[in-house]
């Protein structure tokens, strides 16, 4: 029987996740246990590029890893991490950095949409932010990395690094695809429907996975639609009715040619109201799940340590392969 491929995929704990990275990412995530070997890290090194409270960055870690683990990933069919406690990361970053040249990290574009935002810090760990991410993936061998269409240039980046470095010393690095889930959407902003929904984005751009009912269904009705009142699916000349749309079928499995023709002529505060009851359906088990999940510290903390060992040990393998490629002397002659 083949081995099952490797999945990787990291998610920074910073902010709060949101319904766009439940539909996205993390409900897919379960789906995957059964045909992949899967790494999701919470990827703490990656959110310091920009400066962040230690209390709030410590509590956010935490949040991150009850909500991946409320949303149903199974801590021993997957490992789950935090990448900060697997020391190899940090290692191959540096080690890569010296196989990746500035030009290639001058021409990314997250890094000026953040130098932009964040110009009081331009730092040297947000321009080399796309090694690490580099390091990430291809410290596990990893045959596949769940991006969007944002993360593109970040994952060419990793192929290029891995093909410049097996060219120098042999085959070291598996090379990864992209991995685009057969099942999802992509959620856009309900302020700025043009735009996907960020959790770096205000606090209305956003359905936060935590959010309490009550605030799901007052975003929503807030929701920017347009004047017309017909709910179609034209992402072009009606986004915010689209991008609703998007979400009901995705939450509910009907057909967006079904959701128009149920809410033909009635208007989209019903619609809207329709929306909000499969967001709040969906994300009531997660949070109750959570709130269990959040309050029992001891295993949470069993859950981090076995991850952390787990991910370390399959890390070290590809990182003394790395030092004997390059030359560095073993730590035992």
């Amino acid at each position: 029987m083949d081995a099952k491929k490797r999945i990787f995929s990291g998610i920074q704990p910073t902010g709060n996740l949101t319904l766009g990275n439940y539909i996205g990412a993390l409900r897919n995530f379960k789906l995957l246990e059964d045909e992949y070997d899967c790494l999701y890290s919470i990827v703490d090194l990656h959110a310091i590029t920009i400066r962040q409270d230690p209390a709030q960055l410590r509590k956010a870690c935490l949040r991150t890893l009850a909500i991946f683990l409320a949303s149903g990933l199974d801590p021993e069919r997957n490992i789950i991490f935090f990448q900060s406690h697997v020391h190899e990361h940090a290692e191959l970053a540096w080690i890569l950095d010296c196989y990746t040249y500035m030009g290639e990290l001058s021409r990314m574009t997250q890094f000026k949409d953040k130098s932009r935002k964040h110009a009081d810090n331009i730092n040297c760990g947000l321009f080399a932010y796309p090694v690490l991410m580099a390091a990430d993936i291809l410290l596990y061998q990893a045959d596949l990395v769940p991006i969007g269409s944002d993360q593109k240039q970040h994952l060419e980046l990793a192929r290029n690094i891995a093909e410049r470095f097996n060219a120098l010393y042999s085959d070291t690095f598996v090379v990864p695809d992209g991995y685009f889930p057969k099942v999802g959407a992509r959620v856009m902003s309900l302020q700025e429907p043009t735009r996907k929904m960020s959790k770096s984005d205000p606090e209305d751009t956003y359905i936060a996975i935590l959010d309490p009912a009550d605030i799901i269904r007052k975003k929503l009705r807030r929701a920017v639609t347009d004047c017309d009142a017909e709910v179609r699916f034209d992402p072009e000349n009606k986004p915010g009715v689209s991008n609703l749309m998007s979400i009901l079928s995705a939450l509910t499995g009907q057909s967006l040619e079904s959701i128009a023709a149920d809410f033909s002529g009635k208007g989209y505060g019903i619609f809207k109201d329709a929306v909000a009851d499969a967001v709040i359906a969906a994300l009531a088990p997660i949070q109750q799940n959570y709130e269990k999940l959040s309050a029992d510290k001891a295993y949470l903390e069993s859950v981090m340590r076995s991850g952390a060992e787990r991910a370390s040990a399959l890390a070290m393998r590809t990182l003394r392969k790395v030092h004997k490629k390059v030359g560095l002397a073993p730590a035992k002659l």
